[in-house]
C-alpha cells in the first residue's frame, strides 16, 4: 500500500486544473484515471460533437488556447489533444487504465482502493465531473422491446440507428444538437420538449459567450442567488458548436421538419403521453432569454462599448396550435429513443456518509468534508464553475483550502 498527501480522482479538465494548483504548492499528489486522460471526451461521446463554447474560452491554469481559430469550436479529438498537451505542460503525476473500487476512511485520513492495489492520503479530490452517468427517467422500465434506447453516452452517429423515426427526449443542448443531426441524416424526428433555455448563438455581433464573460454572468457567485438547489438543475444552453445555424432552438428544428411535443409524462399500454405544457415551457423560455438579453444590453450602455450590432429579437418561438399529446410506441413508427435528460455524476464508490437524503453529495463550495474536496460541478462557487475557462477559479480556491487544512492539522 503506498501513502501520498493527496489523490485526484479523474484526469480530465478538473483533474488536470487540481493538479497544476497542487504542484504549484508543493503538494505531493496523483490523478487516478480510469481509462486514458479526457476519457469520457474520447468514449462517452458523439463523433460529431464540438465544445459549445468558443476557442477562446478554452482556458486552464497556465494554459491557453493558441491556434488560428479562436472563434471556432473544438472537435472531441481536438479537445484530447488539448487536455493531453495541458497534462504534459503540467507534467500531471498520472496512474492511468486505473479504476478506483473504494474511497473509505482510514485514520485520521482515507484510503482509496483502486484495480491497481491502494493508496493512503490526508485528502481526497473528487474530480470525475458532472457527467459521469446519462439520467435515463424510471419510465423508460415502460418501453416496448421493439424501441431502441439510446442516450447521448452511447449515441456515436445516425448510421448506427435502425431505420425509423426516433423519440428524442429533451431539449436542451444534447437533445438539440441531436435531434437536427437525426433529422439530417433523413429520421423523423420528434423532440419531447421540457424546461429549456433558448438563447442565440451570437448577439450584436458578439458571441453569447462573449457576453457571459465579459458582462459577469459566469462570475455569479453561490452567494448571490436565491436557489441555489435550482440554479445548479438549470438546464444547459440551446447552443450547438455549428455556425450553420444562426440559433439552434426549436424555430430552427421545426424548419428542418422536427415535429415538437410537450414533456414526456409516462408511457402506457404501448404509447408515450406527453404534458400539454409545450406552449407555456416555450413562453417561459422566450421571457427569459429576452430578459437576459435586455440585461447586457443594458450592461454594453453602461461600458459605453462601441461597434456592437443593433439590438435585435429573435421571432418568438412557434408552437403548434394542438400538439400531439401521446404517440404509439408500437406500431413501428418511432424505431429509437434518445433520453436526452440530463446526466448525473457518479459516486458509487465513495464508502461515506456524505450524502443527503436524495443521494446526492453534500458539500459547500466544494469541501465535503475534512480533506475531502468535489471539482467539476454545476455552480460549484460560481456559474461558469462546469465550465473548462471556470474549473480553475474553484480548483485555486479549493487547492488554498487544503493547503491551509494540512497547516492546520500539522499544528
Amino acid at each position: 500500500m503506498k501513502h501520498i498527501s493527496t489523490v485526484i480522482i479523474g484526469a480530465g479538465q478538473a483533474g488536470l486544473a487540481m493538479s497544476k494548483h497542487l504542484s504549484d504548492r508543493s503538494v505531493a499528489h496523483v490523478v487516478i484515471e480510469r481509462g486514458e486522460i479526457a476519457n469520457a471526451w474520447i468514449n462517452e461521446r458523439w463523433d460529431s460533437l464540438r465544445l459549445l463554447t468558443p476557442n477562446w474560452q478554452s482556458r486552464l491554469p497556465g494554459y491557453s488556447y493558441s491556434g488560428d481559430n479562436p472563434d471556432g469550436f473544438m472537435t472531441m479529438p481536438q479537445v484530447t489533444a488539448y487536455l493531453r498537451g495541458y497534462a504534459e505542460h503540467c507534467m500531471a503525476p498520472i496512474e492511468d487504465r486505473t479504476a478506483v473500487t473504494s474511497v473509505s476512511l482510514q485514520g485520521f485520513g482515507y484510503r482509496v482502493d483502486t484495480t491497481k492495489g491502494a493508496w493512503t492520503c490526508d485528502n481526497v479530490v473528487l474530480a470525475t465531473g458532472a457527467c459521469a452517468r446519462a439520467h435515463i427517467p424510471k419510465l423508460a422500465d415502460s418501453l416496448p422491446s421493439s424501441v431502441t434506447s439510446l442516450t447521448p453516452m452511447t449515441y456515436k452517429t445516425a448510421a448506427q440507428l435502425d431505420p425509423g423515426g426516433v423519440l428524442v427526449v429533451g431539449a436542451s443542448a444534447s437533445g438539440m444538437q441531436l435531434a437536427a443531426e437525426l433529422r439530417r441524416a433523413g429520421h423523423d424526428v420528434t423532440l419531447s420538449v421540457g424546461a429549456h433555455i433558448r438563447v442565440p448563438r451570437n448577439y450584436r455581433g458578439r458571441d453569447i459567450q462573449w457576453w457571459m464573460d465579459r458582462s459577469g454572468v459566469l462570475e455569479t457567485r453561490v452567494d448571490e442567488v436565491d436557489d441555489i438547489d435550482r440554479a445548479r438543475r438549470v438546464p444547459s444552453l440551446q447552443l450547438t458548436g455549428d455556425r450553420s445555424f444562426a440559433a439552434l432552438d426549436l424555430n430552427t428544428l421545426e424548419a428542418l421538419g422536427v415535429e415538437m411535443v410537450g414533456r414526456l409524462a409516462g408511457i402506457r399500454d404501448g404509447f408515450a403521453q406527453f404534458s400539454g405544457s409545450l406552449a407555456n415551457q416555450c413562453a417561459l423560455s422566450d421571457l427569459k432569454m429576452n430578459r437576459l438579453l435586455d440585461g447586457f444590453d443594458i450592461w454594453a450602455e453602461q461600458q459605453s462599448l462601441s461597434g456592437l450590432g443593433a439590438a435585435e429579437r429573435l421571432e418568438p418561438t412557434r408552437v403548434a396550435t394542438e400538439p400531439s399529446l401521446e404517440l404509439s410506441l408500437r406500431d413501428g413508427r418511432i424505431r429509437t429513443i434518445i433520453w436526452a435528460t440530463g446526466y448525473r455524476p457518479d459516486f458509487r464508490w465513495l464508502n461515506l456518509p456524505v450524502f443527503n437524503a436524495k443521494g446526492q453529495l453534500n458539500h459547500s463550495l466544494g469541501v465535503v468534508a475534512p480533506g475531502l474536496y468535489v471539482l467539476g460541478l454545476p455552480f460549484l462557487q460560481r456559474r461558469g464553475s462546469a465550465l473548462m475557462d471556470g474549473i480553475g477559479a474553484d480548483a485555486e480556491v479549493l487547492s488554498n483550502h487544503l493547503v491551509l487544512n494540512r497547516a492546520h492539522r500539522a499544528a
